[in-house]
């Protein structure tokens, strides 16, 4: 199957929002500090994730192990669009490097970039792609230093959703709306191959 390449995303003209889960402890200390706090590992690359539905797969909306509760970050634009800028796909599939090229260009990035197959809510891929966006050291402190407007924990709205669906009662609507994140700068979209 051939799948779109966009990033699709809840965002205004101050932030985009980004979805990531973590056990209790990290995220009822995230949502105190609105930001990340002595519990949260800066030594770890982490992940962060625009689609809603994506973010539901993974975490088989909010039950998974230390995966349980989900928050929805709004982070700045300019530092969203700054990891995007640096980034690297996690294999050589960019038409801007050769194999050697990449393999020097992703051993000296912060900021990985991966595509997987986004969900529709019952979990089945659909035709288009969610990025991941994996950051690291600089561009992971750039992110909890700079980069976090708000800090929402929305366990309780997935919980409510999660039995909607499996009732057959839930529809998109009702789901955070999410549209194409335009991105025009060819350097970027031929280096992160959309």
């Amino acid at each position: 199957m051939q799948y779109t390449k966009e990033i699709f995303a809840h965002y205004t003209k101050e932030y985009i929002r980004i979805y990531q889960a973590y056990n209790t402890t990290i995220a009822h200390e995230a949502v105190k500090l609105q930001t990340f706090g002595e519990n949260f590992n800066v030594n770890r690359m982490t992940w962060i994730k625009p689609s809603f539905l994506w973010m539901m797969y993974r975490s088989n909306w909010g039950t998974k192990k230390n995966q349980d509760n989900i928050l929805a970050i709004d982070i700045r634009r300019n530092v969203f669009d700054s990891f995007l800028e640096r980034a690297i796909l996690t294999s050589p599939d960019s038409d801007e490097f050769s194999g050697s090229e990449w393999e020097k260009a992703f051993d000296d990035t912060k900021v990985y970039c991966q595509w997987d197959p986004d969900r529709n809510i019952n979990g089945a891929p659909i035709n288009r792609a969610a990025i991941q966006i994996g950051i690291k050291c600089n561009a992971l402190r750039d992110f909890i230093d700079n980069g976090i407007i708000k800090i929402q924990d929305i366990t309780p709205q997935v919980a409510k959703w999660n039995i909607q669906r499996k009732n057959n009662k839930l529809t998109p609507k009702e789901l955070p709306v999410e549209k194409i994140y335009e991105i025009t700068d060819k350097k970027i979209r031929n280096r992160l191959g959309m």
